[in-house]
């Protein structure tokens, strides 16, 4: 008997398994929309925002635990939590109402004319901020940390108050030589530290901090001598009243407090913005503020930025102290004049980002809060500092960015969104 073998079954010819669906649809790009939206978050001005609103939630978070009321709740809280929900939304609704009505409209205040007059307090202080913010911002773009705001705007205060009160010159002319004397102090000041960096390579920080000091004492000794600022027959350390015929006028109208320096301000933010997007001047700040090392390779001086850089940004704080000399403070100065401007300006340039029109938009933010933070605590009982609390927690949050994109759950910059990968299968060889 004869084994017979079966026959084994031939084997399938050759063939490739068929790719899935994902090989075979088309993979659609994202739309216009998801694009736009995807920018936007990732974008530094949504950083920004989102920096400011953190920070009125803990200025929240703040006025509730300050308010007696809250505070008087809470004591039988888990008997009647209500209460409490009820004291903290009081209070905190209470004093942003009050910052609103004190920076932007007053709806106590009878007419249209009275109660927009909070907006223009508004634009007031924010005038110098702007200025200054956008020196510091323009000094950021070069690579350099312009924090001698301070003693440049005493020097450019002190020769822009000389003009005004010491000489006599027609209405108008007056104004202008006074507004040009200033920024020309200022830009000379800060020239001093923009002369040092690119000679000596000495730190632009602590010339500056050296200068803030030299200015600050140099303005307290003139102020109280005699023939120099301060004013004949007073034994105070304060200047004479500024002449009429170099005074800001009032853009407005006397009623209200909104002067010439806010169109000044205006005109600086379109110069600036030019010089950095529309001029060889900015191209040569941005390169050298990017890499120093590359920009002199291509030819670019960059000891000379750096002292462009610093004349130009000192000339720009130093016009926040002549909006303070010819526009608030008209009856005469003290060595008090910068009012804290100087070190703000930072701050304003931060969260506007070192851009003109950001700085533009930040330094009006600060105005409010300076505009409103007053209001706060006279109607409501809210303390100021707290104000200065929270434009302390923008900067905080400014400078996390990545503290505000996990709390938000944001997309990093760099994140793109994930593509299908089709599955590539091999051939299946015929054994």
């Amino acid at each position: 008997m004869s084994d017979e073998n079966p026959q084994k079954p031939a084997a399938p010819a050759p063939a490739s398994v068929a790719p899935d669906r994902a090989t075979t649809e088309a993979i659609e790009p994202p739309s216009r929309w998801t694009v736009a939206l995807r920018e936007i978050a990732t974008g530094n001005a949504i950083i920004s925002v989102l920096a400011v609103l953190l920070a009125l939630l803990v200025g929240a978070i703040m006025i509730a635990f300050t308010d007696e009321n809250v505070q008087k709740t809470a004591v039988y809280f888990f008997a009647r939590p209500g209460d409490t929900v009820v004291a903290v939304w009081q209070s905190v609704s209470g004093a942003y109402s009050a910052l609103f009505q004190g920076s932007i409209y007053n709806f106590r205040r009878p007419g249209f004319e009275a109660g927009i007059k909070p907006l223009t307090e508004t634009l007031t202080f924010a005038t110098p901020l702007i200025a200054a913010g956008l020196g510091v911002g323009l000094a950021f773009r070069v690579g350099m940390f312009n924090i001698g705001g301070r003693g440049q705007m005493l020097i450019a205060a002190s020769v822009a108050g000389w003009v005004g009160f010491g000489w006599d010159l027609p209405w108008g002319i007056h104004m202008i030589v006074a507004v040009l004397a200033g920024m020309l102090g200022g830009a000379l000041w800060a020239g001093i530290a923009g002369l040092l960096k690119a000679r000596t390579g000495a730190h632009e920080v602590i010339v500056t901090i050296m200068l803030n000091y030299i200015a600050y004492y140099l303005v307290s000794w003139m102020l109280r001598t005699p023939g120099l600022l301060q004013a004949p027959g007073s034994s105070n350390p304060k200047t004479p009243a500024i002449k009429e015929t170099a005074v800001f006028i009032k853009i407005l109208g006397p009623q209200y407090n909104l002067h010439f320096g806010f169109l000044l301000a205006i005109v600086a933010t379109i110069i600036v913005w030019w010089i950095l997007n529309r001029s060889n001047l900015g191209f040569q700040f941005k390169a050298v503020g990017e890499n120093p090392n590359a920009a002199r390779v291509a030819g670019i001086n960059v000891k000379s930025m750096y002292v462009y850089a610093m004349l130009i940004s000192g000339a720009l704080v130093g016009l926040a102290g002549v909006a303070q000399v010819l526009g608030t403070v008209t009856t005469g100065f003290s060595s008090g004049i910068d009012a804290g401007i100087g070190f703000d300006a930072i701050t304003v340039a931060l969260l506007g980002r070192s851009t003109p029109w950001g700085i533009f938009v930040a330094g009006i933010l600060f105005g409010a809060f300076k505009a409103g933070g007053f209001s706060m605590q006279a109607a409501e009982g809210v303390p100021v500092e707290i104000v200065l609390v929270v434009q302390s927690l923008i900067v905080l949050f400014i400078a996390a960015p990545p503290l505000v994109r996990a709390i938000f759950r944001l997309p990093s910059p760099g994140s793109r969104q994930k593509r299908t990968v089709p599955n590539v299968t091999k051939e299946v060889a015929a054994k």
